[in-house]
């Protein structure tokens, strides 16, 4: 084998380590954000709360990005009255995606 098979071998295999990594992230990001939600929420049922974190992470699957999971949870929140802007979500979302991105990181 060539150095530069070798190489592209590496490259391809360091694309699929971070793509992996990157998933678990969204995902572990998405549980944080959904168990929050629960809180505002007033989900309180332990099978409840599976459910929806389960939810959020299917509905993070329809699109790139975490706009669908905002849409989800304001749209939740503004059937129950919970008084809480897309802004508080998207800062949410940022916060749990650094700290999700570290667990995984240090999981690793």
């Amino acid at each position: 084998m060539s150095s530069f098979e070798e190489r592209e071998r590496g490259e391809e295999a360091k694309f699929a380590h971070d793509a992996n990594l990157r998933f678990k992230a969204e995902a572990r990001r998405n549980k944080h954000l959904a168990y929050w939600a629960c809180t505002h929420l007033g989900v309180e049922d332990a099978d409840a709360r599976a459910n929806y974190v389960a939810e959020i992470i299917a509905v993070d699957m329809t699109e790139a990005g975490p706009e669908d999971v905002v849409r989800k949870i304001l749209a939740d929140f503004e059937e129950k009255g919970v008084d809480i802007s897309d802004k508080d979500i998207r800062a949410k979302v940022a916060e749990f995606d650094a700290q999700a991105k570290k667990e995984i990181l240090s999981e690793a």
